[in-house]
């Protein structure tokens, strides 16, 4: 059944479903006196539940689209008990999440065939880890990116909690979030597009936006984050400042964690990478004359 695609998804909904009850009730039965630490303990509970079934089945990319799937429970509780927000700001916010979240979890529906599937990352860790793996896996593979996506959301919090009108940085929020969709969304399907029509087995994709980054996907990302944070400035430049820490955070685990353990094999399996590599910038964007 594992090797079933429609079973397999059954699943995986039947997993988050729990994982995001489990975190709701979580937050019913806190004290609510402050909002991130609950949201954080919720988090942490929805995550460990998803880790529970990653064992059952034996596959950690069950865990995979929770980096998607989570911010839209998250940035909407955290409306639900702001009342004195703008409805505009909060509006445009959870729009922009739910955006992000349709894209990010659809390519993730493509990539993923079933459940004998794992991400070949989470392979190579286990042969590397042995016996350790699992606890490897729920610290290293679970609860880690949780942390990732939770900074990445501290500024969405006094933003949907901030009662003036909406103004000048939430708009311009919502135009750097969507561009950011835009180019995740554009450049994930010139990717798709170029594996399906590609004759020679190890040729490097260096057209359209990947012409000017090495992962402009992982720029989106990057400036979807940065776009969130832009929504919390509405408060006071300096007010809420310590947010940004999320935007910075998810800049570093891409530029020098997940970019040069994908490039390590990138160099091994695509021809003329090396030299794609000199000349094109990897995450943000060069335009050339």
């Amino acid at each position: 059944m594992k090797n079933n695609r429609i079973y397999s998804y059954v699943i995986v909904v039947f997993v988050y479903v729990l994982a995001i009850l489990a975190g709701k009730y979580t937050l019913d039965s806190l004290n609510h006196e402050n909002a991130y630490l609950e949201m954080l303990y919720a988090d942490l509970v929805a995550t460990s539940v998803v880790f529970i079934f990653s064992i059952f089945f034996s596959n950690s990319s069950i865990y995979d689209p929770y980096w998607s799937v989570i911010p839209v429970p998250i940035a909407y509780h955290w409306i639900q008990v702001s009342p004195e927000g703008s409805a505009i700001r909060q509006g445009l916010i959870l729009t922009v999440i739910l955006l992000w979240s349709i894209r990010l979890t659809a390519n993730w529906i493509k990539s993923w065939p079933d459940l004998t599937h794992e991400d070949w990352r989470y392979k190579k860790l286990k042969e590397d880890t042995g016996k350790f793996y699992w606890p490897v896996s729920f610290l290293g593979i679970h609860i880690f990116p949780t942390l990732m996506v939770f900074l990445g959301m501290l500024p969405v919090l006094p933003a949907v909690k901030n009662d003036s009108p909406a103004g000048l940085f939430d708009f311009a929020g919502t135009a750097c979030c969507l561009l950011a969709v835009a180019i995740e969304y554009t450049s994930d399907e010139q990717l798709r597009r170029f594996k399906k029509e590609s004759v020679k087995k190890g040729a490097n994709m260096d057209r359209g936006l990947w012409a000017f980054s090495r992962h402009p996907n992982y720029f989106g990302e990057i400036l979807f984050w940065f776009g969130l944070f832009i929504f919390s400035l509405g408060t006071g430049i300096t007010d809420n400042l310590w947010t940004i820490s999320g935007f910075v955070t998810m800049f570093i685990l891409f530029r020098f964690i997940s970019i040069p353990m994908m490039e390590k094999r990138l160099l091994l399996s695509k021809t003329g990478y090396r030299e794609y590599k000199k000349n094109v910038p990897a995450i943000i964007p060069r335009i050339r004359r």
